[in-house]
């Protein structure tokens, strides 16, 4: 049967589907220059849509290794929800140097790496003089955990530790602009910072101002006895913090306001204040606290020290941290609850736990205030 003849440029749809081949066909001088979707013949299909080459050959791909590429996407998406969380990682690295020295099994026991003359002093008799190795590897401490503080926050704030997604900043402004190594300068190089901290450890030490347990190398990490600190350090923080904005306008102006001038803070703004107020806020709280919690040894003073210090510091940050959610669960200090204190200045005068903000009636959860100001994820 003779066949009728088609309308000139009319083709089948399975012909027009099979088109591309053509391309393929071309010398490889004509090939090369084929190189883009607007390079390359559409196809047209049945609904007079179009579709090029390039993405043909993706859909083909993807159809013929559905299990490849789902499992691709489910590696990616589970990275992104488990790689942040290696930043917590960093709170049992604040306490290297007195895990490491205290290590009965390791060469790097006090005892083996120190002579005990450097280190054995009783503080009961009176005859000597404190040794300055301990406020030496104390104030090491908290520069070691300091490091591991600032190589995490550039790590988690450039989007290294989320596969790339740069992390939610608390507020909805936005984070604060500002080179990296500048903020690492001025956090710290502040007087009122961890040069007054500095001073006042080797006054409190070497002047023999502190319980004698305080003195005393042996044994390790005491840890209820650190929680303990932390937490009546806050209880007492808490406190002067309140009494700093209420006491009148004119003391909190020469106070506390120089670092309330950060309504949306970075973290290396968490030392960034007035003398009278690191004074009054720090020093005034860490030494009635030696002085109700005399039992702790240089490890635990030590761990302490560099706990303080490091977390006062995060909860100072312009983004959310991946364990947020779960420190507010238990009442612990996050960047979101503090950067509340520093919008409104009446709620959350707690640092490391929300707790005495609780028991008072002054916590306000980031969740609960309004939305124009914090984002979701804070």
């Amino acid at each position: 049967m003779v066949q009728p003849a088609k309308p000139k440029g009319d083709t089948t749809t399975q012909e027009r589907r099979s088109s591309p081949a053509s391309v393929m066909d071309l010398p490889f001088k004509d090939q090369k220059n084929v190189n883009s979707d607007h390079a390359v013949p559409k196809l047209e299909s049945d609904d007079g849509s179009q579709t090029s080459q390039s993405e043909c050959s993706a859909d083909i791909s993807a159809a013929k290794n559905p299990v490849s590429n789902s499992a691709v996407t489910g590696s990616s998406s589970s990275m992104q929800h488990i790689l942040p969380w290696t930043g917590l990682a960093i709170w049992p690295l604040m306490l290297t140097l007195p895990l490491l020295l205290t290590s009965p099994y390791s060469f790097t026991s006090y005892s083996e790496v120190f002579s005990e003359s450097m280190y054995s002093y009783d503080a009961s008799t009176g005859d000597d003089k404190p040794k300055p190795l301990g406020l030496c590897l104390g104030i090491l401490a908290v520069a070691i955990g300091m490091i591991f503080i600032v190589v995490y926050f550039y790590l988690h704030r450039s989007g290294a530790l989320s596969c790339g997604i740069v992390p939610t900043s608390i507020q909805t402004k936005g984070a604060p602009s500002y080179e990296f190594a500048e903020g690492v300068a001025t956090h710290l190089a502040q007087p009122e910072g961890f040069v007054l901290l500095t001073a006042y450890l080797s006054i409190t030490w070497m002047c023999n101002l502190m319980p004698s347990s305080y003195y005393s190398f042996e044994g390790s990490i005491q840890w209820f006895e650190l929680a303990l600190c932390l937490v009546i350090q806050d209880g007492i923080q808490y406190t002067m913090h309140r009494l700093e904005h209420a006491v009148s306008p004119e003391f909190y102006k020469k106070s506390h306001k120089p670092h309330h001038r950060f309504t949306n803070p970075r973290m290396f703004d968490a030392f960034n204040g007035s003398l009278p107020d690191t004074i009054l806020m720090i020093l005034v709280p860490l030494y009635c606290t030696a002085n109700i919690v005399r039992t702790c040894n240089v490890w635990t003073y030590m761990a302490f020290g560099s706990i303080y210090a490091n977390w006062l510091t995060l909860i100072h940050s312009e983004y959310a941290l991946p364990w947020d959610k779960l420190f507010r669960r238990f009442g612990m200090g996050t960047p979101g609850d503090h950067h509340v204190h520093h919008k409104f200045f009446k709620y959350n005068y707690g640092h490391l736990f929300m707790w005495f903000d609780m028991l008072c009636g002054t916590y306000r959860c980031p969740d609960d205030v309004d939305r124009k100001y914090f984002n979701a994820a804070a």
